[in-house]
């Protein structure tokens, strides 16, 4: 895992990894894919989630529930979602929620994560 150097983000993930390892993996790995996708994002804890930063506008996400972690995107109406995997119905914001580790592949995360890094 790399180490924040934001205590807030580090204090939010080792909360999650007290409650359950299992959503702590998931968050780990969907971190891991917004922060390889922009070297320009900036990390923080805002709304009970980690969000992601780029030239301070929020484009994003990654929030635990208790049957699922969310990624949400600021401007995910605005991607391109041949199969679906989008959920949401407002003006502007758009997520997918995570069940399992598979599901961060199966549902194409890392392609959805560059186009809220690169829009």
């Amino acid at each position: 895992m790399n180490i924040s150097t934001s205590d807030k983000v580090n204090d939010f993930l080792s909360d999650i990894q007290s409650i359950s390892s299992e959503q702590f993996d998931m968050v780990i790995a969907i971190r891991d894919i917004f922060l390889r996708a922009n070297e320009e994002l900036v990390e923080g804890v805002k709304y009970g989630g980690l969000v992601f930063n780029v030239s301070d506008a929020l484009i994003g996400g990654i929030y635990s529930y208790k049957e699922h972690v969310s990624i949400e995107f600021s401007n995910g109406a605005d991607f391109i979602d041949n199969y679906s995997i989008l959920e949401g119905a407002g003006k502007k914001r758009r997520h997918i929620k995570i069940y399992e580790n598979d599901d961060v592949v199966q549902k194409n995360v890392e392609y959805f994560v560059s186009q809220a890094v690169n829009n």
